[in-house]
């Protein structure tokens, strides 16, 4: 599979992957959900550390390949005020503060840009200002938070205390309506962009909760023909989409959703294991289905001091399964670096590509 995928003047170079298996520390546990900072670097929430040691958020700088550094973690597994059972959706805002949902709770936290417990607020319901399994969470430029309550099928708008103020949608397939929708983000003109999951689609809503535009329809990708590994884990069938025979435009539960500054749409298609483009208008481009080919660093760190590791990684006949997503469940583009950020959950890890434009390759031309 190319490392570089070309289409209508864009191309997406796989750069690196960050992360490795871990509870805490230099390392992921089921990354559910990310959302950028304020300065190049990423907040990870972990669904997986349902224990009473290791951490639920990792703040960590992506960089260049190698470059990549963890900043902090915080938040423990607990009922307590300041703890998390299930992250949901994490945010943050101009001063850093940082917001988290918890759909166990359901209940919205809010940290410091250091990791310190501010406040919560949130209590379980249907009424206005009530959250059911709240889900994606995304800060306005005027500082409100959107929340995905993702079990009363709406989007609520809330300030920064938690005061509710708005609310739209309610449970079905129509415009505007939703089933269990999950990831959350704006564009550069406010507008909102929803992962509606079971109705297999992204909903675009105007500032105001007016419905623009759905994307994406249902469809299952083929498995590859006799996509089969084995490795040290033990031989199992392959989930490597064939996307060569895949539909256009297809989504099977997607997660979450990013917009770039030129108005493509990168959306986790999480039923079949990739990430699709589209374009402003919703327009299928392409799709990158993961190719971690080169260890992360800190994956390599785990190798280097476990010899036997090495051995075994290095008697797997077939790598491609472990270079591809598993139930991506988070994308976010960033605009400083034409980075796209995968969270590839299953894997524990991020994937990043770079998004490069007026992409020219002069070698094919001769």
């Amino acid at each position: 599979m190319a490392l570089t995928t070309y289409v209508k003047g864009r191309a997406y170079d796989w750069s690196h992957a960050v992360g490795r298996a871990s509870a805490s520390g230099t390392g992921f546990n089921y990354p559910q959900t990310m959302c950028l900072g304020n300065d190049g670097d990423v907040y990870v929430a972990n669904r997986g550390n349902e224990n009473n040691f290791g951490m639920r958020v990792n703040h960590v700088k992506i960089g260049g390949p190698g470059e990549e550094e963890l900043l902090a973690e915080f938040a423990t597994y607990g009922e307590a005020d300041e703890n998390t059972i299930w992250p949901f959706g994490v945010a943050v805002n101009k001063n850093g503060d940082v917001y988290v949902t918890d759909e166990w709770k359901s209940t919205v936290s809010v940290f410091d840009a250091k990791g310190k417990f501010i406040r919560k607020w949130g209590t379980p319901g249907s009424g206005p200002g009530e959250l059911k399994g709240p889900a994606g969470i995304v800060c306005e430029p005027n500082g409100n938070i959107i929340v995905v309550d993702s079990g009363n099928n709406r989007l609520q708008v809330f300030t920064p205390e938690g005061k509710v103020l708005a609310q739209c949608g309610k449970a079905g397939s129509g415009e505007g309506e939703f089933n269990k929708p999950w990831g959350i983000t704006l564009d550069q003109d406010g507008n909102i962009y929803v992962a509606d999951w079971k109705n297999h689609r992204v909903q675009k809503l105007s500032p105001q909760g007016k419905f623009l535009m759905s994307i994406g329809k249902y469809g299952k990708v083929p498995v590859a023909p006799n996509a089969f590994a084995v490795t040290y884990l033990g031989p199992f069938i392959s989930s490597v989409p064939d996307t060569e025979r895949a539909p256009a435009g297809i989504l099977n539960h997607p997660t979450d959703v990013a917009v770039d500054p030129d108005g493509d749409i990168y959306v986790t298609d999480w039923g079949n294991h990739r990430l699709c483009i589209f374009d402003k208008d919703g327009r299928p481009l392409t799709n990158l289905v993961g190719d971690s080919q080169v260890m992360s660093k800190w994956g390599q760190q785990s190798i280097d001091a476990n010899p036997d590791m090495m051995k075994a990684y290095r008697r797997v006949q077939n790598l491609e399964q472990l270079w591809r997503f598993c139930f991506p469940t988070a994308v976010v583009f960033d605009p400083k670096t034409d980075q796209i950020i995968v969270a590839d959950s299953q894997r524990n890890r991020l994937q990043i590509y770079k998004k490069v434009r007026d992409y020219e390759d002069f070698q094919a031309n001769l």
